[in-house]
């Protein structure tokens, strides 16, 4: 993505950012096959103007169910992941940051109906699956997540 691309949500609509967060996630999905715990981390890095480090995106590329294993859903990973360093950017403290994840867990599991892998996604993987099977659940995933910092953290989505 060029430079000049990258904005911060306080500057995009929510209709530019559910744009960008279905472009993306599909260009990621279908262009570089990245599991949905990394495309997490890449979408919510661009849309809050924050640099992520390889080493994060290296320690993201099992989180997919736990490697396909049907945990915890890399969605649910990747976003706390994020909300994690996006806490320590602003300055929260530990504490907060482990209640704010505390939260967004509660509110994605009723929001989605769960936060494991084998319950979003109950055919698990299998061979004859279409690839990438999650990408709308992927789509509202990210942008229930915008909605949760937005929400807890003060910020406006227009």
């Amino acid at each position: 993505m060029k430079e000049k691309e990258i904005n911060t949500i306080k500057r995009l609509s929510k209709d530019e950012i559910k744009k960008f967060i279905k472009e993306t996630v599909h260009k990621e999905y279908y262009g570089y096959d990245t599991n949905c715990a990394t495309v997490t981390l890449i979408c919510l890095s661009y849309i809050f103007e924050i640099i992520l480090e390889e080493q994060l995106i290296d320690a993201a590329s099992g989180m997919h169910g736990a490697g396909g294993y049907r945990a915890q859903c890399g969605l649910v990973e990747g976003s706390l992941m994020f909300l994690g360093i996006y806490g320590n950017k602003i300055g929260l403290r530990r504490e907060e940051i482990i209640k704010h994840c505390f939260n967004y867990g509660k509110e994605f599991e009723e929001n989605f109906g769960s936060l494991t892998c084998r319950e979003l996604r109950p055919g698990g993987f299998n061979k004859e699956d279409p690839p990438h099977l999650c990408e709308d659940l992927t789509n509202k995933s990210i942008l229930f997540t915008c909605e949760f910092i937005r929400k807890n953290f003060a910020m406006s989505i227009d």
